[in-house]
């Protein structure tokens, strides 16, 4: 189900569906989501980012991220590979630009998780993009959810929590904002707006 076959006619680009993007603070659920997404939700083509950030447990390559060097990272960029990239937290993460565009043309939905950063940039460069807010139902919950993973040092943590107010500030440049009291009631949530041309 990748490009157009052969002999078929492109979907014409108004009855195409749109790039959705998910986006919110750090420990939201954003990959929570998206996890749920892709086990229930299969027709839901979900973008993998690249990603210089070494896998956390249970993590595959070419599953959640295609986890790459710096220097390999540094092609795409230079040869203008991504839709977007940013860095956050000391790692690049960015968006293989011609998996997202293919699946487009062939009217497949899809769906892209990234941070605030890359959703502007997103922005800026398919003005037709969805932008969806993924919020936390409340401050303390987030900041529970973050100190609660256990997987990285107090100092990244300090780091994502000042970003999280940053990027909460942020929730008005969206379309849409969802809010994250169950990751099934949001799946259902996009589902519906996806299907929305």
């Amino acid at each position: 189900m990748a490009a157009t076959p052969r002999g078929t006619t492109p979907v014409p680009p108004d009855a195409r569906p749109r790039l959705t993007v998910l986006s919110g603070p750090s420990g939201v659920g954003k990959s929570t989501v998206v996890a749920h997404m892709r086990k229930v939700h299969p027709e839901v083509w979900l973008s993998v980012s690249a990603t210089t950030r070494k896998p956390r447990p249970g993590e595959r390559h070419g599953v959640q991220y295609f986890f790459v060097g710096d220097e390999e990272f540094d092609k795409l960029v230079a040869n203008g590979e991504l839709l977007e990239w940013a860095e956050f937290a000391g790692n690049r993460y960015g968006t293989p630009r011609a998996a997202v565009l293919e699946r487009l043309e062939a009217g497949e939905p899809v769906l892209l998780e990234i941070d605030l950063q890359g959703a502007r940039l997103v922005r800026e460069s398919m003005p037709e993009a969805q932008l969806v807010f993924l919020a936390p139902p409340s401050w303390d919950e987030l900041v529970r959810r973050l100190t609660g993973r256990g997987t990285e040092a107090p100092d990244v943590i300090e780091r994502r929590l000042t970003a999280a107010k940053v990027e909460l500030a942020a929730e008005a440049e969206f379309d849409t904002t969802l809010v994250n009291t169950s990751v099934e009631d949001v799946a259902r949530e996009l589902l519906a707006l996806m299907r929305v041309v």
